[in-house]
């Protein structure tokens, strides 16, 4: 079963719809006991990163999502959720992540006049590591809607798009895997992408 964490702060019933599309059970919970117990966990997000932290802490959720992660459940984190699995992020002041992944969420430049913030529309992959499950993203469209991106270690880059500064756009350290974009709104390679994570993170 795919469970997808509800905790008030996600896009989620376009990646439900994704996953039933692409015919996988995939439940909408917030029950610690079911997303411990999934076969893969999606973790989408929209919104401000401390807002979404403060959410998951009141709720618990947050150690739910690390104790899933250290039992090695293949874990997947979308827009919002791929930024929260880093350390730390600087929006609105400054606010502590999961720490699931070496790094740190920071505004996308805007001060040189040349890119408009947020970032709205596709973008083009460019392939970071070509042993990522994900290989098929090299030169890919997929779609975005961000203000803030990750800063982190080269190592945990899959693939990135350039909007001014090399933007990661998907993450990976170990089972836990992250989209920056949005795959259930970047049509059939956004299909492909959520396919393939269910088909091989498994296994991975």
């Amino acid at each position: 079963m795919i469970a997808v964490i509800d905790y008030g702060a996600g896009n989620v019933f376009n990646v439900l719809k994704a996953c039933r599309y692409l015919g996988r059970e995939a439940e909408l919970t917030a029950d610690p006991q079911k997303i411990s117990q999934a076969d893969v966990v999606l973790f989408p997000g929209v919104g401000a990163f401390g807002a979404a932290m403060t959410r998951l802490k009141e709720t618990g959720l947050d150690q739910v999502i690390k104790s899933t992660v250290a039992n090695g459940t293949p874990f997947l984190g979308i827009c919002l959720g791929m930024q929260l699995l880093f350390d730390s992020s600087t929006e609105f002041g400054s606010a502590a992540g999961l720490g699931l992944i070496p790094g740190q969420v920071v505004r996308i430049p805007d001060d040189d006049g040349q890119r408009i913030v947020p970032q709205v529309g596709w973008n083009q992959n460019e392939l970071s590591r070509p042993e990522s499950i994900f290989k098929s993203i090299d030169q890919q469209y997929t779609y975005f809607v961000h203000s803030y991106y990750a800063k982190c270690a080269d190592e945990y880059i899959v693939s990135t798009v350039d909007y001014g500064v090399a933007v990661p756009a998907i993450v990976q350290k170990d089972n836990v895997y992250g989209f920056q974009f949005h795959p259930e709104k970047s049509g059939q390679v956004g299909l492909k992408l959520l396919q393939t994570f269910f088909e091989k993170a498994v296994k991975a």
